[in-house]
């Protein structure tokens, strides 16, 4: 009777045989890279429109004119300023590198072109609006809270799997760094 009791007994799993195996790379994490990549190389490009004149844009010179009617003075420091957070966010977004800094180099660009372009025309592009800048600030902020997934060089850092803390420290970054411009 002892015999038949002890080979009913289920045995003891270990904590690794209870958890089922992650594919090395999923869905989620393709699709992230797919996000990144898009948003992170346009926004990468945006900034070298602005600092180099790429891709059909004005240059350090022109975007500096540009400021200069917005109000920001001396234009070229903000131009280069606005360059550099948009190219290296969105590099820093596509490779998935520093993605809470990334992300908040993006949404501190962001939230200043929507309150001093766009915000005045409402919400749709057609209109000069906010939605792309909108966009843009909602992606780079959920890239933040959901992390880049396991196709990032961030995924060997802590914070790589993302969080309310990342996603904080994203939106906090972003927006003081957009008040401390608007206030010059």
């Amino acid at each position: 009777m002892h015999y038949i009791a002890e080979r009913l007994r289920v045995p003891p799993q270990s904590a690794e045989a209870a958890v089922p195996a992650r594919p090395p790379v999923s869905a989620g994490d393709c699709g992230l890279l797919l996000i990144r990549l898009t948003f992170g190389v346009v926004m990468a490009g945006h900034g070298l429109q602005k600092l180099f004149g790429w891709f059909d844009g004005q240059g350090l010179a022109g975007t500096a004119k540009g400021f200069e009617m917005l109000g920001y003075s001396p234009g070229k420091v903000f131009a280069a300023i606005c360059g550099a957070s948009e190219f290296l966010g969105g590099v820093g977004l596509a490779l998935g590198l520093f993605t809470p800094l990334a992300a908040a180099a993006l949404i501190g660009v962001m939230i200043n072109a929507m309150a001093t372009v766009a915000g005045a025309h409402g919400l749709w592009e057609q209109q000069g609006g906010i939605e792309y800048n909108l966009g843009i600030t909602v992606v780079a902020l959920g890239v933040a809270a959901i992390g880049p997934g396991r196709l990032a060089l961030d995924r060997f850092f802590r914070w790589g799997s993302g969080g309310w803390a990342e996603a904080a420290l994203a939106l906090g970054l972003g927006g003081v760094g957009a008040a401390i411009v608007l206030s010059l």
